[in-house]
């Protein structure tokens, strides 16, 4: 009798098994001064937190997302099976957009929302932002309260209205996976696939991070739709380190902003 693993463990799984080989990735190519957008001194100097505690946070809100996704799963009862027959490319990519489109919304608003909101900046979204310097497997460094209200409600809610099949989620969500551990990866790569097809990307989100970039490039993992249509979007350029590498700059006029 074979071995066999459900849709649903691998939907649940696979995504947080692909966040630590991804982040590895990163942390192998980490010594690339040249391609970096801050040295690693700044990563060592500038973050307020530990590594250690980083790691830890990740896990818990991890733990969170499994058991919300476990729950999901059972409650909505979706049989992987009966997917397999009504496969088609078409719907596949429909629901891939219709997902990214949600998760976005939802992202851009919650995270808007927490940063012009004083309370829930001081106590939930400033965790986020003791990473000045972000590297990749601080991605999911948050609040677990915020971890919870804007990753894992948000894929709840991107999963269920796109109508896509426990297997149809663990391709999504590990494609999401990547795409959050990239735009937090801290490195320039020539070549990276995400940085030609999408502008939220490590040096977008980079600008965000930054004091001057706070209330700006709030949209998240995918586009910037939302910063452009609602004065959010801060423009950037790329300019040359000395010591190397590369530095995400505000463009001029909106640095007095």
């Amino acid at each position: 009798m074979g071995f066999t693993v459900s849709d649903e463990l691998l939907g649940t799984f696979v995504p947080i098994v692909v966040y630590w080989l991804y982040s590895g990735i990163y942390i192998l190519l980490g010594s690339f001064e040249n391609y970096r957008l801050h040295s690693m001194k700044d990563e060592d100097d500038k973050n307020l937190v530990s590594k250690n505690t980083v790691v830890k946070g990740v896990l818990l809100q991890q733990t969170v997302q499994a058991i919300v996704a476990i729950l999901l799963f059972t409650v909505t009862g979706n049989d992987s099976e009966a997917g397999i027959g009504q496969f088609s490319l078409i719907v596949l990519a429909r629901q891939f957009f219709i997902a990214m489109l949600v998760l976005d919304t939802w992202q851009y608003f919650m995270h808007r929302y927490m940063h012009h909101n004083k309370f829930l900046y001081l106590h939930l979204h400033s965790q986020h932002h003791r990473l000045v310097v972000p590297y990749a497997f601080g991605a999911l460094y948050n609040h677990p309260l915020e971890g919870l209200l804007l990753d894992t409600i948000g894929g709840a809610l991107s999963f269920l209205l796109s109508g896509m099949s426990p297997r149809t989620s663990i391709f999504f969500f590990s494609f999401a996976t990547i795409k959050t551990v990239d735009d937090h990866c801290g490195l320039l790569l020539p070549g990276n696939l995400f940085h030609i097809f999408f502008k939220n990307n490590s040096a977008y989100h980079d600008i965000h991070h930054q004091l001057h970039g706070n209330k700006y490039n709030f949209s998240q993992p995918f586009f910037v739709t939302w910063d452009r249509i609602l004065g959010t979007y801060m423009p950037y350029s790329l300019e040359k380190r000395e010591d190397g590498g590369f530095e995400a700059r505000p463009a001029k006029d909106h640095k007095d902003d």
